[in-house]
């Protein structure tokens, strides 16, 4: 791909759940025709790709990540037509579309799995991974521990066991199997020919992983091909990795730049909160530290939270509960042992100074920035609701519409709920009440968006971290050689703080100050200092002087 094809190494990305966005006829569950008609919003706060969370045919047990048909709309959202007119409008805007590809497994009531129980002889029967006996021994645990006791389950039609690392009701796919090969190609090329971008590869880390003590360098062939195809069946798609795991694993989703163009950064992202909890910047450090090497042509996701847990699965057990004090000290607000099942804005305590500053962080980070929908005006959680859920209850338009604008329906109608009490209730946090604010946390994430799309330094320059010398404050810079430096300071702690000001400031012939939280006095005309307030942050452009911009 060409490098002004990269544009997944630009721009903002939003995640969102069609049924929890907007309800166009009433029927109490958000839809493609509503999601339409909410496209001129995303458009004016400067997002350039949506992820669309699964969408397809399902019994709906797991938000649609247990598919029965890979190929059509789940009739409450609409239909394929109405699919590619969203496709169709969101081009039209400037936005991509990027979906779920969901191939770890099935719904048990998927055709495929339904004929496999059924007739041995079948070709789908080795779709699956069956057992007569169940194994005695296994080398993988349920995913969803405390939710499922085993990763096999026996099935009374077909009177063996089956594979499944998720849900009893999501059978494994068998990976190795060449004809699922080709199942899969045909679902790509099928979304591909409608428009979409590219795809999220739900849980690619366990894509790659077997129940056994097998070599499993053969699973990687699967995600090799799959680049192959899509570079065969498209200009500009990507390919992104939804994958946690050691460094040395992560990195080789991006082996040789002939898998994944993209991956989520969840070593950065557990290692942002750790930073935060503890109010220092050394977890943060050691999260760039940690990152994989990749080709020039891949790069990050990098995001706050989404629509699953906030997990901390990789960091140290002292370091989970570090996070867990300072952002879900009770138990319901944690899951799964090592998840946390809030929104950002609950776990701040609504602080808009700290709200702030974790969103600077992800839009200064080398990358590609996320954000979950209703995470622009501060959206919170409804821990009564079960699991995940938690965090996916429907968006707020209106303080002053029935049902906060996403639904006419009854609320017992609803898909799921709408906050309708408290800090969060739309009546306090809605789109239209904070378009009215000139200084809401919306119109912020306007402002915030529109200068990360300017500052082409994050998604394709060198970066590098910044001793500051001071615990609490995180520093870095991004470089285009030649063009210009971006850095930032970001102040985790609660004091106010005095810097020198870094040599990098010295070999500059031109500063800009981008943002900043609040007036500081120009670094320079202070005596070399840079100053950072109470949780304060800074971005500033350096133009090389003409000595420096040759040697570089």
């Amino acid at each position: 791909m060409r490098e002004k094809d990269l544009w997944y190494k630009s721009g903002v990305w939003y995640a969102l759940d069609v049924e929890t966005f907007q309800d166009s006829d009433g029927d109490g569950i958000g839809d493609f025709q509503g999601l339409i008609s909410r496209l001129d919003y995303l458009a004016t706060l400067g997002i350039t790709c949506i992820w669309l969370l699964p969408f397809y045919p399902s019994p709906g047990r797991d938000n649609g990540y247990d598919v029965m048909d890979y190929y059509n709309v789940d009739k409450r959202l609409g239909t394929l037509g109405d699919f590619t007119a969203f496709v169709r409008e969101a081009k039209e805007r400037g936005m991509r579309v990027v979906v779920d590809l969901v191939v770890n497994h099935t719904s048990e009531q998927h055709p495929w799995f339904q004929e496999a129980r059924r007739d041995k002889t079948s070709k789908y029967y080795n779709y699956y991974i069956w057992r007569k006996e169940k194994p005695e021994e296994s080398h993988a645990e349920p995913m969803f521990g405390g939710e499922e006791d085993d990763i096999w389950s026996y099935d009374e039609v077909a009177e063996e066991y089956y594979l499944h690392r998720f849900y009893s009701h999501q059978p494994d796919l068998k990976i190795v199997n060449p004809e699922v090969h080709k199942e899969i190609f045909n679902i790509m090329g099928f979304w591909l020919a409608l428009g979409v971008a590219g795809f999220r590869v739900d849980a690619a880390h366990i894509l790659v992983q077997t129940d056994s003590e097998e070599d499993t360098e053969h699973f990687y062939e699967l995600l090799d091909d799959m680049r192959a195809f899509i570079n065969t069946h498209s200009e500009n798609a990507v390919l992104l990795a939804e994958a946690t795991g050691p460094p040395e694993m992560i990195g080789d989703f991006f082996q040789d730049d002939h898998r994944m163009h993209m991956a989520f950064n969840f070593l950065m992202n557990q290692h942002l909160f750790h930073a935060m909890a503890l109010q220092e910047a050394a977890p943060l450090r050691k999260g760039f530290e940690l990152l994989p090497p990749k080709p020039e042509t891949c790069t990050w996701l990098n995001f706050l939270r989404h629509h699953d847990e906030l997990t901390l699965v990789d960091l140290e057990k002292n370091e989970i509960q570090e996070v867990f004090n300072a952002f879900a000290p009770e138990k319901d607000m944690q899951i799964f042992g090592h998840g946390i099942r809030r929104r950002l804005a609950s776990m701040l305590e609504n602080d808009r100074q700290r709200i702030e500053l974790c969103y600077s962080l992800l839009f200064s980070l080398p990358g590609t920035p996320l954000i979950q929908y209703g995470a622009e005006i501060g959206m919170g959680d409804d821990l009564s609701l079960p699991g995940r859920t938690s965090v996916r209850t429907a968006m707020q338009w209106s303080s002053t519409s029935v049902n906060g604008g996403f639904s006419t329906a009854p609320p017992e109608k609803h898909v799921r709920p709408v906050i309708s009490e408290g800090t969060y209730g739309y009546r306090q946090v809605s789109v239209m009440k904070q378009q009215r604010d000139t200084f809401s946390l919306l119109n912020w994430m306007e402002r915030i968006i529109r200068i990360r799309r300017q500052c082409h330094e994050i998604g394709k320059g060198e970066w590098r971290t910044i001793d500051t010398g001071n615990k609490a404050v995180f520093a870095h810079s991004c470089t285009l050689p030649s063009v210009s430096t971006l850095v930032a300071f970001h102040n985790l702690g609660k004091e106010a703080v005095s810097l020198d000001l870094p040599g990098i400031f010295s070999k500059a012939s031109d500063t800009v100050e981008l943002l900043s939280d609040q007036a500081y006095s120009y670094p320079g005309l202070n005596d070399n200092v840079l100053e950072l307030g109470t949780y304060g942050y800074r971005w500033f452009r350096l133009i090389p002087g003409i000595q420096e911009a040759e040697e570089q």
